[in-house]
C-alpha cells in the first residue's frame, strides 16, 4: 500500500514530486498521477511545438531534482507516490498528438501500458539507473514508446 508522508503537504519539493498531491492516493498512484497530468496537457496542447518541447525538457530536468530529492528525503527509491515522472511521461506521449478526447484517452492507455509493463529497455533502465535520473528516465522511455504508438495510430486512422 502507498502511504504518503505528511511532508507531501508541507514541503513544496515533495508536493511537486507527488504530482501536486495526486500521488498521495492509497491505490494506483501512478494512474492518478497520469490523470492529474491531463489538465496541464490541455493547457500545453495549443502551444507551438518548440514551446511544448521546451516545457518537456525543463520538466524533465526539474523532475530529476524533485524526484531524487524526495526519494532521498523519504529513504525510499522511487516511492510509488512520486508521480512527477508520470506527468512528464504522459506529456511526452501527447507531443504532436491529434486534438480530441479520444486521443487523450488513447495516449493515457498507451502510456500506462508501457509504464506498467516496462518492456526492454524500460525495465532495464528501471533496475540499473538510480536516483532522480532513474526515476525519471523509465517514464520518459515509456512516454517515447507510447508516443511512437500513438503517432502510428494517428497516421493509420
Amino acid at each position: 500500500m502507498n502511504h504518503a508522508p505528511a511532508s507531501v503537504w508541507k514541503n513544496p519539493v515533495h508536493f511537486l514530486a507527488f504530482g501536486l498531491g495526486s500521488g498521495a492516493v492509497p491505490k494506483a498512484p501512478g494512474t492518478f498521477g497520469t490523470l492529474a497530468a491531463i489538465p496541464f496537457f490541455l493547457l500545453m496542447q495549443p502551444l507551438a511545438w518548440h514551446w511544448y518541447a521546451l516545457i518537456l525538457v525543463l520538466s524533465f530536468v526539474v523532475g530529476i531534482y524533485l524526484c531524487g530529492k524526495t526519494s532521498e528525503d523519504m529513504g525510499v527509491h522511487d516511492h510509488g507516490g512520486i508521480v512527477w515522472d508520470e506527468f512528464v511521461g504522459y506529456w511526452i506521449t501527447m507531443f504532436f498528438a491529434p486534438a480530441g478526447w479520444l486521443w487523450i484517452c488513447i495516449g493515457f492507455v498507451l502510456f500506462r501500458f508501457f509504464d506498467i509493463i516496462k518492456p526492454w529497455p524500460i525495465g532495464w533502465v528501471d533496475k540499473q539507473v538510480h536516483g532522480g535520473l532513474g526515476i525519471m528516465l523509465d517514464d520518459v522511455l515509456a512516454g517515447f514508446m507510447a508516443l511512437a504508438c500513438l503517432q502510428l495510430l494517428a497516421y493509420f486512422f
